[in-house]
């Protein structure tokens, strides 16, 4: 599975964007996915997760209310990203983990990776 992000740009305080990761290889309709992001000067973060089946989400906290994982088809799966703040700003990067089963929140637990895409938020 090859993952590619895109979506990211320029924003500001309060506003939004949505990011999109998109598949080629395979469908995702077998794998959970995630989303992670990494400031400048620190370590990669959960953000949020979705199940295979759509059933089940969930969010890091700083997130929670604010953004919003989900998947439209069996090749694509989004983040809404509303009421952005600077301390979003971050390379975002998608992940899959093939299983029908639960949702994950490690990045070791995800065994495919995009590129990354850039989000800055100015205030």
């Amino acid at each position: 599975v090859q993952l590619q992000a895109s979506g990211g740009g320029l924003a500001q305080a309060g506003g939004s964007l949505r990011l999109s990761c998109a598949a080629s290889g395979r469908t995702f309709s077998n794998y959970a996915m995630g989303w992670f992001r990494q400031a400048p000067g620190k370590e990669r973060e959960f953000v949020a997760a979705i199940s295979a089946s759509s059933s089940s989400t969930n969010y890091a906290d700083s997130v929670k209310g604010r953004f919003t994982i989900s998947r439209d088809n069996a090749k694509t799966f989004y983040l809404q990203m509303n009421s952005l703040k600077p301390e979003d700003t971050a390379v975002y990067y998608c992940a899959a983990r093939p299983t029908y089963i639960g949702i994950y929140y490690k990045e070791y637990e995800y065994g495919y990776w995009g590129q990354g895409t850039l989000v800055t938020v100015s205030s």
